[in-house]
């Protein structure tokens, strides 16, 4: 038993079993700091994007040379060592290594090295995907400004409550390996519908801002290796609209403070991430200040991922179609916003989304551990787009139309994925906690 002293907890434990900090149960280290410089082939680095509710993908890994790395930091993987995200929107999410994994992570990454003589590694893996941990400290803990944020100060203090016996430990991971392999067996044939659904928007979407809505219009070649309408205009973004930037100067004490008297709304990045069109009930809050010099949201404005975890967020836009009052952008983002009313931002938007420009844009975004647009990539990147300003609305007006009715479908799957999610995490906890007892 380990020692407890000091250590409060709210939970009714099951008899032979005792609760304990994580850093208890073995060392926490950081990912990689200095980023060496990224390869296209060599030792892959796992990010935090790769990580997401206890799987590991290797969907756009990036490799650098291994002479480069920093090994007195001991940063290649292990057998039953478990990565926890510690920046960035998975903040908190985990994965065990089940087997031999010749790689390292970033530094937007923790790594686990659990003692397996006090506890079973694949049973901490679980315990870090429970609600009790994961939602009700991990969450908790890395909400303190307008990126959430873990250090290992705060993963090592975490309260964790397990079985005394390793057989138990070992019981409970093998009873929780079956029942998650059966809600996840259901949960992928969902998905799936969901990426045919997904990738049919977004053909969609592609076909109506490159091609326009009159199939017997001519076109031409362009210099993006596709044929555009021949009345159709090239402009670069600066020369049509106004880049501005999101939050400056801001600390993580700034967020959240529901009761200072200047607390106002701000837009996260996942706000951005996640919508077509800005979301008025997923702001943030942030105190501003009278004397601060911040520039306010506006309707028509669109708003760019500047700063991502991964390419395949990097450059993402949205729209804002409503009126929010004093409201700011996330520091991580720009918003643009037209210079006169000739050309409509809905259009602008859905253009920016559609793979054509959006595999343009992702190439500008450079970086290791996070990455980047430079502004001037931005205001310097070309689009074509009709002459008038009607022809673009009826193309964002038809793109709403095709678009909502394939959003909803698409929110139902996503309905019963959650639910099953729910379930996933449910069946965790009530088993890590002892609430459904697994006898060996």
């Amino acid at each position: 038993m380990m020692n407890n002293e000091n250590i409060e907890w709210s939970y009714d434990l099951p008899d032979n079993w005792h609760w304990n900090r994580i850093k208890s149960f073995g060392a926490i280290r950081y990912g990689l700091g200095q980023p060496p410089k990224e390869l296209e082939n060599g030792l892959p680095i796992i990010r935090a994007t790769n990580i997401f509710k206890g799987k590991i993908s290797e969907n756009n890994l990036i490799y650098v040379d291994p002479n480069d790395l920093p090994y007195d930091r001991n940063p290649i993987l292990k057998k039953n060592e478990i990565i926890v995200v510690r920046s960035g929107a998975y903040t908190g999410d985990s994965a065990i290594i089940t087997s031999k994994y010749i790689g390292s992570v970033s530094g937007y990454d923790m790594v686990i090295t659990p003692n397996d003589r006090l506890i079973n590694p694949k049973f901490l893996s679980y315990v870090l995907l429970s609600k009790y941990v994961f939602n009700d400290q991990l969450v908790v803990d890395s909400l303190r400004a307008a990126q959430p944020h873990l250090n290992k100060e705060e993963l090592g203090s975490t309260l964790l409550i397990y079985p005394e016996s390793l057989n138990v430990q070992e019981t409970i991971s093998q009873y929780l390996d079956a029942k998650t392999q059966v809600i996840d067996k259901k949960v992928s044939l969902l998905q799936k519908k969901i990426d045919y659904y997904t990738e049919l928007r977004k053909s969609i979407i592609n076909d109506a801002v490159t091609k326009g809505l009159n199939k017997d219009a001519e076109l031409k070649d362009s210099e993006i290796g596709i044929d555009i309408p021949k009345h159709w205009t090239r402009h670069r973004l600066k020369d049509i609209g106004n880049l501005y930037s999101g939050l400056s100067g801001k600390s993580g004490d700034d967020f959240r403070q529901d009761d200072h008297e200047h607390n106002k709304g701000f837009i996260p990045f996942t706000n951005i991430a996640a919508n077509t069109y800005i979301a008025e009930d997923n702001l943030g809050t942030v105190v501003v200040e009278p004397t601060e010099n911040q520039n306010q949201v506006r309707k028509g404005d669109v708003f760019f991922l500047m700063s991502s975890e991964g390419y395949e967020d990097i450059g993402k836009s949205s729209v804002l179609d409503k009126e929010l009052g004093e409201t700011y952008l996330n520091s991580f983002c720009k918003g643009y916003r037209l210079k006169t009313d000739k050309h409509n931002p809905h259009f602008i938007n859905y253009l920016l989304l559609s793979d054509s420009y959006r595999q343009l844009l992702i190439v500008e975004g450079k970086g290791f551990t996070r990455i980047n647009l430079k502004m001037e990539k931005v205001n310097d990147f070309f689009i074509h787009i009709p002459q008038t300003k009607t022809e673009q609305t009826e193309i964002a007006q038809y793109l709403d139309d095709k678009t909502s009715t394939i959003d909803a479908i698409i929110t139902n799957i996503g309905k019963q994925i959650d639910h099953l999610k729910e379930l996933r995490k449910t069946v965790i906890n009530d088993v890590v906690t002892g609430k459904i007892k697994v006898v060996e």
